[in-house]
């Protein structure tokens, strides 16, 4: 029999609102409540985390929670209303759930760092935490579809560990020594793969070129505040919480429970420094990569690459298709788009046809044809997003 509903359902939301994608995920609750109207969200009053714990004997409607141990999941089971989890910590915590598909958000990871052209692999994991396998699950099978292996260390949570925080730190060390480079390496989250960064700094490896390091939750402050800046896979936090309120609305209304886990796709990767570099090992594909990125402004096809690195176009079209994983030809035009991408970002005083030449590109008409197939928008779209974030981060 359908639950009674209360003209203002009180929702709880029994989670950390301080974390950037969480924070992005209690974006996306808004927008569901607002659009439906009739929702009170109840948070704690004095810190950014409400426990699932101190909601024992409460009377509201519902609750959106992080489950992250057996006990949250038996005090959630046990609060009489309806709960919906949104952790990945667990792999089977008892209730329904909304969560990023972690194992494709593995493989995203794996997919930029193949495109880099990288051929040795490494993940960073967390033990204990459920998601973080599905992630390096995803990360090492997609690498080993392309005949690569993945070497994997794991180590526990450094928050609330009884053992010296350094010794955590020795032990990373360590193991980065053990690594071939380069080599492209995926962390479980990004705080992780900071850590692996600054480990590579003590060590005297350098990032991107000895160890390209990729992260999970595009967290904007550990990524845009690291040295270098780090790539990560977005994980469409606002969809999450969109899609979880709905859930959590339908079982107040009485419905079932699904009888799996709502998986969200993770948004992509937003690439920045850390990964921004090509590892070719074979100095012919080298010499034809730098030819094509230190002349990038002119207008030249592939007849020339072929002409200054003496090559025959099977072996370079193979080549290319082997380690960077696209023909000469579309290499050409993704560099020609990086370019004119930082170009648009960095100037407003240069128009679309300046752009257009300083890329390389016959005409203005062929920048927004080739620009629009590469990235999904034109130029002036481009150029019009980059504007509003520079104005937001001010």
């Amino acid at each position: 029999m359908p639950t009674t509903i209360h003209s203002t359902r009180r929702i709880a939301l029994a989670f950390p609102t301080g974390v950037a994608h969480l924070e992005r995920t209690l974006h996306g609750i808004h927008e569901y409540a607002t659009e439906h109207g009739g929702w009170s969200l109840v948070i704690s009053p004095e810190a950014h985390f409400l426990p699932v714990s101190s909601l024992q004997g409460w009377d509201g409607d519902g609750v959106i929670a992080m489950i992250n141990t057996p006990d949250d999941a038996r005090i959630a089971r046990s609060l009489g209303v309806p709960v919906v989890n949104i952790s990945g910590a667990l792999e089977d915590a008892g209730l329904p759930r909304v969560r990023v598909d972690y194992r494709a958000a593995g493989q995203l990871a794996a997919e930029h760092l193949l495109d880099g052209g990288f051929r040795r692999f490494a993940y960073y994991g967390l033990q204990g935490f459920w998601y973080a396998r599905l992630f390096g699950e995803g990360f090492a099978e997609r690498v080993g579809e392309y005949g690569a292996k993945c070497v994997v260390h794991e180590s526990p949570p450094s928050i609330g560990a009884a053992k010296p925080w350094q010794q955590g730190q020795a032990e990373l060390e360590a193991w980065l020594s053990t690594l071939q480079t380069p080599v492209g390496l995926a962390a479980s989250h990004d705080n992780r793969a900071r850590m692996v960064i600054d480990a590579c700094h003590r060590l005297q490896l350098q990032v991107p070129e000895d160890v390209a390091v990729i992260g999970l939750n595009n967290d904007t402050l550990t990524c845009e505040y690291c040295n270098p800046p780090l790539s990560s896979v977005a994980r469409n936090a606002q969809q999450v919480g969109y899609q979880v309120a709905a859930l959590l609305d339908r079982l107040i209304q009485g419905e079932q429970p699904p009888p799996r886990d709502i998986l969200i796709e993770p948004v992509g990767v937003v690439r920045r420094a850390s990964t921004n570099v090509l590892a070719v090992e074979d100095p012919q594909l080298a010499k034809a990569v730098r030819f094509i990125q230190e002349n990038v402004g002119q207008p030249f096809g592939v007849q020339a690459v072929l002409e200054h690195s003496n090559v025959s176009r099977r072996w370079l079209e193979y080549a290319f298709q082997k380690w960077l994983r696209r023909t000469p030809h579309a290499f050409i035009c993704e560099t020609r788009v990086a370019h004119a991408q930082k170009l648009l970002a960095s100037s407003d005083e240069l128009s679309y046809s300046e752009i257009a030449r300083a890329c390389g590109f016959s005409s203005n008409k062929r920048l927004n044809v080739v620009f629009r197939r590469i990235t999904g928008v034109a130029p002036r779209e481009f150029r019009e997003t980059q504007r509003k974030q520079s104005v937001q981060n001010r």
